[in-house]
């Protein structure tokens, strides 16, 4: 997405995204609530890897490709949600403890042991089937350990948690590019933040608004989708920069 692109949306559209961006402000951000057990989604799943594996996730925990984790850009932390590859029928367990993917038209990042497990390594996306389960339905093989590895890393800080939602409209891996637009529209409407993903190239993502419910911020991405076609809905539970 180039910045160049005109900012201007209708001004009944800019009302109605600065109406619901409002519909929370001085409301103190509820913990996440965890989605319905059996709650599904059907999409394309990626997976990741290195440059992420051995960095902090963004609930706070070191992130290791070779446990059966899972991001995801809305369900709260500590979710368990059974993947079905459509396309062989193979399944897997995983916990989110990540956000993303970052790519509209994806519903799911799956780390590098989950994707194994499913048979799309090599592919490196699948049509999908989540399901949300219970806890103690889960079912997932001991992880991939190398026989020497460095120590193990520092108690994770408190993960940050939040039920309001925004909605990003670009991801840069130019800063200067992503805060201009972060300033650009953050005068216009009131709210936009700057946060980052951490890797060799770190992803600087602009997300806009703040919004008591994820239904207020699908209203506003199908209006911020007029400029930003890509624009997508994602959970606001991860630090913005200063």
């Amino acid at each position: 997405m180039l910045f160049s692109r005109a900012l201007l949306l209708p001004t009944l559209t800019a009302a109605l995204i600065a109406f619901a961006a409002s519909s929370c402000g001085g409301k103190r951000a509820r913990a996440a609530r965890p989605p319905r057990i059996g709650t599904s989604q059907t999409g394309i799943a990626s997976w990741y890897g290195p440059p992420y594996h051995g960095r902090r996730a963004a609930n706070g925990e070191i992130y290791d490709m070779e446990r059966f984790t899972a991001a995801h850009r809305t369900f709260a932390f500590d979710t368990w949600v059974r993947v079905r590859n459509l396309d062989n029928g193979r399944e897997v367990d995983v916990r989110i403890t990540d956000r993303g993917p970052f790519v509209r038209g994806r519903v799911i990042d799956l780390s590098k042991a989950a994707a194994r497990q499913i048979g799309m390594i090599g592919p490196g996306v699948a049509k999908v089937k989540l399901k949300v389960i219970d806890q103690r339905q889960a079912v997932t093989p001991a992880p991939v350990k190398p026989p020497v590895g460095p120590p193990e890393p520092p108690p994770p800080p408190p993960p940050i948690t939040s039920d309001t939602f925004g909605v990003q409209v670009g991801a840069f891996r130019d800063q200067d590019r992503a805060s201009k637009l972060q300033t650009a529209l953050r005068e216009k409407y009131g709210h936009a933040d700057l946060v980052v993903r951490e890797g060799d190239a770190p992803t600087w993502r602009v997300i806009v608004g703040v919004y008591a419910n994820e239904a207020l911020a699908l209203t506003a991405a199908s209006l911020l989708r007029q400029d930003f076609p890509e624009a997508f809905v994602v959970r606001r539970d991860t630090a913005s920069v200063p």
